[in-house]
């Protein structure tokens, strides 16, 4: 089967490479997935540099995270029908077949198109657990960075679906009306306003209390003293693989928090009931079309060095996608 590898740590673009590899046989609670699509998402380029969370092991890393298929075998213990359309995660997901554990399968209805199925956990179940977490309620204002991003548009059309105001951060005027329209009330362009001034004046002086952190660096020390007295920044991702210079007054005298946030981690702690909540109302927004996933392109695994090129562009205005059968 053709597999997408790399064998050291490096630019996606320079290092990912098709390989041969053995069908894999699934182990004791695990299933062999047949996959017909996968995502390219930032954990993805990241890992590919050895800088995520989770570590490639070498002299040979599989690559990619997830992706949606069938299930094509089943090992001891598991007794899923062969043939279930789902989406899943698993390490080594840009390739013909990969083998993942049976609980991580998300079955998906016949009405959900594959270009969907294949978003379904990253981006969807972040943005709607993270919106969750933020404790934010209807009326209030959750602040967001990088907003003009997939996962951003997510959580723009969730907080609207819930009666949450949202402000988002971008860098490119173009993206102003688009996301307007998509559902956000308060759009910062921060290459020519200064974030905290107008947020101030969006919220009457007294801040936001959660922000969504995409980018790390600089610019998130930027928009930190737009949260309110006690407020929390959550911090998602390191885009600008950057680490952020804090200001310790803020956290001192306002009593301002940061906490990270993996999905990962999320999934295995998260409250019963927000989990259930997350993974029936996202499944069920998807499929209705209630919230729209864009995809820009879609290439074939052949074109892995192509697409992990534009996956890593600015401007995009939707996913890409791998797509493999």
């Amino acid at each position: 089967m053709q597999a997408v590898t790399f064998d050291t740590p490096g630019k996606p673009a320079e290092i990912l490479q098709i390989n041969e590899l053995p069908l894999p046989v699934p182990q004791p609670g695990e299933v062999r997935m047949k996959v017909g699509m996968a995502s390219i998402n930032p954990s993805d380029l990241m890992f590919a540099q050895n800088m995520y969370g989770i570590r490639p092991v070498f002299p040979s890393s599989r690559a990619g995270f997830e992706g949606m298929g069938v299930v094509d075998a089943c090992g001891e213990g598991v007794n899923i029908p062969l043939g279930t359309r789902a989406s899943f995660t698993a390490i080594g997901a840009w390739a013909e077949y990969v083998n993942t554990t049976a609980k991580s399968l998300i079955p998906v209805p016949d009405a959900m198109p594959d270009e969907i199925a294949t978003q379904l956990f990253v981006n969807p179940f972040t943005a709607y657990a993270m919106v969750l977490e933020s404790g934010v309620q209807s009326g209030e204002y959750l602040m967001l960075s990088a907003a003009g991003s997939a996962f951003g548009k997510m959580v723009i059309q969730v907080c609207k679906m819930k009666g949450i105001k949202t402000i988002g951060t971008v860098r490119r005027p173009d993206l102003v009306d688009d996301l307007k329209a998509l559902g956000a009330d308060e759009i910062i362009n921060t290459a020519e306003e200064n974030p905290v001034k107008r947020v101030k004046e969006i919220t009457g002086g007294k801040g936001v209390s959660c922000i969504l952190e995409a980018v790390s660096g600089p610019s998130a020390a930027q928009i930190l003293p737009c949260l309110a007295q006690n407020g929390k920044m959550m911090i998602y991702g390191a885009l600008s693989l950057e680490d952020i210079p804090l200001n310790a007054g803020l956290l001192i005298f306002k009593g301002i928090s940061l906490k990270g946030f993996w999905l990962t981690d999320w999934v295995k702690n998260a409250n019963p009931e927000h989990r259930k909540e997350v993974f029936e109302q996202v499944v069920k927004l998807l499929t209705d079309g209630t919230i729209q996933l864009p995809v820009e392109a879609i290439y074939s695994l052949s074109d892995i060095k192509k697409a992990v090129i534009h996956a890593d562009a600015e401007g995009r205005s939707g996913k890409i996608l791998l797509r493999v059968a």
